[in-house]
C-alpha cells in the first residue's frame, strides 16, 4: 500500500463564517492510472492541485482539470482520475457563501466542478514551490492568508450565516420554516437568496448535509440498525432514507454498510488517512485493482 500524508489545518476566527478548513493530502498512486469516485457532501471545496495532475469522468469522456478548480455540492457521484503522485491544498468551504466569497456566478454545474478565472490561481506558482519544498505549514499559511485578505473586502450576508448554522446544529435534520425562523426572515427570501449564493435549494443543501451524516455513521459502525439511523437523523421513516441514500450514492444503506464492513478489514490508517480530504471524514473503500470509491 502506498503511503499518504493527510493534514487538516483550522481556520482563523474571521473564515469560520465561511471556511470549514483547510487540508492538505499527499498519496502515490503509482505507474497506472487510477480512478476513484467521490460521494456528495454538504461542502464546496476548492482544490489545488501538484504532481501528475488529475482528469474527471464526464459523458464518457476525460476532462482534465486546471489548478484550482472548484468542486460544488454534488447530487450524483463524481469519478476523478490520477496517476503518481498527487499532491492536494484544499479549502472546504460552506456552499452558502463561497461564490459571494470569489465573487463568483452560482449557476449549477453539471458534473459538480467548477473551472474558473480568479486571481486566486496566482498562488499556484507559490504553492507549488513551498510543496516542492515540503514546507507545507507555510504553504497553508499562504492559502489562508490570501483569503483571510479576500474575506476582509466580502461582505458575507448574515441571513444565510444565520441559516447555515441552524443547519449545521441540526446536521441538516430541519424543516425549511425553522431554517427561516433562525435565519429572522420569510421562506420565500430565504429560499431565492440560498439560490442566489449556492445555485441550490434550502432543502438541496439540508439533504446533502443529512445524507452525510448517515453515511459517516454506517462507515463508522457498519452494524447500526437502519430504522434506528432513519429515526436518529429525522427521517420520515426506513424508506424515506433508503431512497435518499441510494439518490446520492447508487447504493442502499445495508449494501454500503456490508461493503464497509468488507473494506475496514483490510484497509490501514494510511490508506484512510486520504479520504478525508476528499469527503469530510468519511472513509475510502476500495473495489477492485486501482480503482478507488468512496
Amino acid at each position: 500500500m502506498f503511503s499518504t500524508i493527510h493534514q487538516e489545518f483550522e481556520p482563523p476566527e474571521e473564515l469560520r463564517d465561511s471556511i470549514k478548513c483547510f487540508w492538505y493530502n499527499r498519496k502515490d498512486f503509482g505507474e497506472l492510472s487510477s480512478s476513484f469516485e467521490v460521494l456528495p457532501d454538504g461542502y464546496a471545496e476548492i482544490i489545488f492541485h501538484f504532481g501528475s495532475g488529475c482528469s474527471i469522468s464526464h459523458q464518457g469522456n476525460l476532462e482534465k482539470l486546471p489548478s484550482p478548480f472548484m468542486m460544488g455540492l454534488l447530487n450524483q457521484p463524481a469519478v476523478f482520475h490520477t496517476q503518481g503522485q498527487l499532491e492536494i491544498i484544499g479549502i472546504r468551504c460552506f456552499p452558502w457563501v463561497v461564490f459571494d466569497l470569489l465573487g463568483l456566478s452560482s449557476n449549477k454545474s453539471e458534473n459538480g466542478v467548477y473551472l474558473f478565472e480568479h486571481p486566486v490561481a496566482k498562488l499556484q506558482t507559490g504553492l507549488k514551490e513551498l510543496i516542492l519544498e515540503g514546507k507545507i505549514d507555510n504553504a497553508i499559511i499562504k492559502v489562508q492568508q490570501y483569503f483571510l485578505n479576500m474575506r476582509s473586502q466580502v461582505a458575507v450576508e448574515s441571513m444565510l450565516c444565520k441559516a447555515g448554522l441552524a443547519m449545521k446544529k441540526t446536521n441538516g435534520a430541519i424543516p425549511v420554516h425553522q431554517v427561516a425562523e433562525a435565519a429572522h426572515t420569510t421562506v420565500r427570501t430565504l429560499e431565492r437568496k440560498f439560490k442566489q449564493s449556492s445555485g441550490y435549494t434550502v432543502k438541496d443543501v439540508a439533504g446533502l448535509m443529512r445524507f452525510e451524516q448517515v453515511r459517516n455513521h454506517l462507515w463508522l459502525y457498519p452494524d447500526s440498525n437502519i430504522a434506528g439511523l432513519a429515526q436518529e437523523f429525522g427521517y420520515a421513516d426506513q424508506s424515506h432514507l433508503s431512497r435518499e441514500f441510494k439518490r446520492y450514492t447508487g447504493a442502499t444503506p445495508a449494501g454500503f454498510a456490508k461493503e464497509a464492513r468488507k473494506r475496514k478489514q483490510t484497509l490501514n490508517n494510511d490508506f484512510v488517512a486520504f479520504i478525508q480530504a476528499w469527503s469530510i471524514g468519511i472513509h475510502q473503500i476500495c473495489r477492485g485493482i486501482n480503482h478507488y470509491r468512496l
